[in-house]
């Protein structure tokens, strides 16, 4: 490795450019390619590397010759090493920008992936992780400006997204699209209310996400609604996005059967199409009117075709056996309740038997097994009554679905369409991560309107980058997670020349760090300009009571 000046001369300007360069075999011949673009150094940090190179092998002999030289602790500089690259790697930077607003939002981006929290947190990170080295970020910043940051994020999404699309190379005739919801801790939120929450979480306001995959489950484009919004009313934004921003002619949209309906498939464009699924009692309505039939619904996939409409038939057992399993478990459940009440009643002469009965059929209700199941009084005795041949027709349908597509057959057969629809899991995959695995999008702490849309574009855009990071570790039985943190524990070695810049002397990894290099395809440099970023919370952790 070595320190290359060129000069260019245009007009009468002399033009300076510093590079740092290192030489390696390929194919038996020797290349050279270029690390670092240094011309943004002072000439006192370029003379530190210099003197860091000639003397790599062996810095305790750099001390002993130069006794103006120190040596401190320096950052963390592993793991923000590998996520600036996959950044780069997937057009991140670029799409950000690299000026000091896009530098912010890739720190953002990469704090995310670092540690789950706040803004506050993702600046203490800064003062643990060389970042702005890597970055090459000029000047300091407090939280405020990181939330600012997140607002200036929300204004550029769409640019931002498509510059992304570019760089992606996947294909655009396919999308996948769902809708998630995530609760809030506070009430403030600007997108905060209540809906149908997702998390379990009914006394709490939520926002709802929807994400806009193509067919290999690749993050597009992310989009903030009120908490209380329909999945179908966020639908139409979704196709005019395909059709005006991304500027495909021929899309399938494929959608779980809340999201595509029949308002959504007639204000289809031309030319779109779309894949989804309809519900039990959409199927019982299509055995009725003689269109498909119970028998053909087996492991293997059927297909049955009306008026356009194709409907792809199929039925997995091992679900089929956990539904009818869950089923009986619910009917024990209310046994073992109507046992309880018939005991209270004789132990009580004066308990009023409506009351129990009535909680009887409270329990049935909510166990959604009123159809098959009544709860009759006789001397003051509970009696459950179980309609077999309604019981029988809710089995039927176990394990059994449907899906329907406006699709020609000479575009996708069953099997496509099937596997199609079934690619939605990689949706629920992204949104996992992004909600309870990983990267976590709550707590949102954060209240306003573009606030919120910047916090959860960031996460989308450090799903990404774990995405990455998941698929390239993948054989070596290592999540993201671990993996980050194994490298975080590369520090790096601060170099002070007296009266002069000082520098980041990175170490030789240790045998796993490097694993994890080499299966990203990832070298660390040797040195790194260090200027010593002033970055700093505005808001500092409260101080501890003295006991008296």
């Amino acid at each position: 490795m070595h320190i290359v000046i060129n000069k260019s001369k245009q007009g009468k300007k002399i033009y300076n450019s510093v590079l740092l360069r290192e030489s390696y075999r390929e194919n038996g011949k020797v290349k050279k390619r270029t690390i670092a673009n240094l011309s943004s150094c002072s000439k006192d940090e370029i003379e530190a590397i210099c003197l860091a190179l000639k003397n790599k092998g062996d810095l305790k002999s750099l001390v002993n010759i130069k006794k103006d030289i120190l040596l401190n602790e320096g950052l963390s500089v592993g793991a923000v090493w590998v996520l600036y690259q996959v950044g780069r790697l997937l057009g991140i930077e670029k799409a950000l920008g690299i000026d000091f607003s896009g530098k912010l939002a890739l720190w953002q981006v990469m704090a995310r992936a670092l540690d789950q929290g706040s803004r506050l947190s993702a600046v203490r990170l800064g003062k643990v992780h060389a970042f702005s080295d890597v970055l090459g970020i000029e000047r300091g910043f407090s939280e405020d400006d990181l939330y600012e940051n997140l607002g200036w994020l929300s204004d550029n999404q769409e640019k931002i997204e498509d510059r992304l699309a570019g760089y992606h190379k996947g294909k655009r005739e396919i999308f996948l699209y769902d809708v998630t919801s995530s609760y809030l801790e506070g009430e403030q939120n600007y997108f905060g209310a209540y809906g149908y929450s997702r998390d379990g979480k009914k006394n709490k306001k939520q926002i709802v996400i929807g994400l806009l995959c193509d067919e290999t489950g690749y993050p597009l484009s992310v989009e903030v609604f009120k908490g209380n919004t329909q999945d179908i009313k966020t639908f139409a934004g979704q196709v005019k996005k395909a059709a005006n921003r991304f500027g495909c002619e021929r899309v399938t949209f494929v959608g779980d059967r809340g999201m595509i309906k029949s308002a959504q498939i007639k204000d289809l464009p031309e030319g779109f199409h779309f894949i989804t699924a309809i519900t039990k009692p959409q199927i019982r309505s299509l055995i009725e009117q003689g269109v498909i039939q119970l028998g053909l619904f087996d492991r293997e996939i059927c297909e049955v075709e009306e008026e356009g409409t194709r409907y792809i038939l199929k039925k997995n057992p091992f679900r089929a056996e956990d539904i009818f399993r869950n089923r009986q478990d619910k009917l024990l459940s209310i046994e073992r309740a109507v046992k309880k009440k018939n005991d209270y009643l004789r132990e009580h002469p004066r308990a009023k038997v409506l009351v129990s009965l009535k909680e009887i059929e409270e329990k049935i209700k909510q166990l959604k097994l009123e159809r098959c199941l009544k709860v009759n009084e006789e001397g003051r005795q509970l009696s459950l009554l179980k309609d077999e041949e309604v019981f029988k027709e809710i089995s039927s349908l176990d394990g059994c679905y449907v899906i329907k597509t406006d699709l020609p057959k000479s575009a996708a057969d069953k099997n496509t369409i099937h596997d199609r629809y079934k690619d939605l899991a990689l949706v629920e995959q992204v949104f996992r991560t992004c909600k309870t695995e990983f990267l976590e999008v709550r707590p949102v702490y954060v209240r306003n309107e573009k606030s919120t849309r910047g916090h959860v574009f960031a996460v989308m855009m450090a799903y990404m980058i774990v995405r990455h990071l998941k698929t390239a570790w993948q054989n070596m039985d290592v999540t993201p997670e671990e993996g980050l943190k194994q490298l975080a524990t590369l520090s790096s070695t601060e170099v002070k020349v007296k009266d002069k810049e000082s520098f980041l002397q990175i170490p030789r990894p240790r045998e796993q760090s490097q694993e994890l290099l080499n299966a990203l395809n990832i070298k660390l440099p040797l040195v790194l300009p260090h200027k010593n970023i002033a970055v700093d919370t505005r808001k500092k952790l409260p101080e501890r009571r003295k006991k008296k």
